[in-house]
């Protein structure tokens, strides 16, 4: 929806977990010279400031990126995550964090591309700022930034120039069309961009749609495809409320399960609200 703001929920364990596994998805496709891009269709703002008002409303980095922030050694796909955290906070103290534009910006090669869709005017025309060479350098010259749908604008950049990329399809979800888009332009991306990699984000809150969207993902004919997600509380009883999310990726890499495994069960424990947190993971291999 056009009033949708992310900064509200800047840092929060939805974060977390998505970004968890886009820095991995980045740095499979970077293990490699060949040139690829990274599309994101919902891309929101690029930094957020922690202290803005929109992140001190609710204060939900509290329960997400601030209890990874100190403490116990974290293993290495999770470490990894934190680190690139870390490069926008260089004094140490936790003030700002990183949208996934600014992630990709970070890991993206001088060989590859950004492509980002915003839909919020003002959220776009604020993206459009941050990536202006007089900010980023020569950097900006790598980023596209377009406003409008993403679900519709997807179809404009597939299949990619290089034919490598990985697409993050992250909508807010309070339309609920939202959740029927998605699976019409993850169909839509495979037809163009067979091998592509696509990561979808959603959140588990009590509505049907929610349900039936990771079902609808997992029955996707002739894919491949991992599936992980995290609860960190029970369900309010009044049915508001995002009580965890998940991460489906089609054409996984084949070391992202295995990382997972490794930083799930940690993540789970870090971010628990209360006795009924958990995470999944599945995965289709053909």
């Amino acid at each position: 929806m056009l009033s949708y703001r992310h900064g509200f929920h800047a840092g929060a364990h939805a974060d977390v977990l998505k970004h968890l596994v886009f820095v991995q998805l980045l740095r499979h496709l970077a293990l490699k010279d060949k040139a690829f891009w990274c599309v994101d269709t919902h891309a929101g703002a690029a930094l957020h400031d922690l202290g803005s008002t929109f992140a001190q409303k609710h204060r939900e980095y509290e329960s997400g990126i601030a209890r990874l922030w100190e403490g116990a050694k974290l293993p290495g796909a999770l470490s990894d995550y934190v680190n690139e955290v870390r490069r926008n906070n260089p004094d140490g103290a936790l003030r700002f964090y990183p949208g996934s534009p600014q992630l990709a910006l970070q890991l993206l090669r001088s060989q590859d591309r950004l492509r980002l869709f915003e839909l919020h005017s003002t959220e776009s025309r604020t993206l459009a700022d941050y990536f202006t060479p007089a900010r980023q350098g020569a950097a900006a010259k790598r980023v596209a930034v377009t406003g409008g749908d993403g679900f519709e604008l997807l179809k404009s950049v597939l299949p990619p120039p290089p034919r490598r990329g990985v697409v993050l399809l992250d909508p807010s979800y309070e339309d609920r069309n939202d959740y029927r888009h998605v699976i019409v332009a993850l169909r839509e991306g495979l037809e163009r961009f067979a091998t592509g990699l696509y990561a979808v984000w959603y959140p588990q809150v009590q509505r049907r749609e929610s349900r039936q969207l990771p079902e609808s993902l997992e029955r996707l004919p002739g894919v491949d495809w991992l599936h992980v997600t995290l609860t960190v509380k029970q369900p309010q009883a009044d049915g508001f409320g995002l009580h965890g999310s998940g991460m489906f990726v089609v054409n996984p890499p084949h070391t992202l399960a295995k990382a997972l495994r490794e930083t799930m069960p940690v993540l789970k424990d870090l971010l628990a609200q209360d006795d009924s947190a958990r995470f999944t993971l599945n995965e289709q291999r053909s």
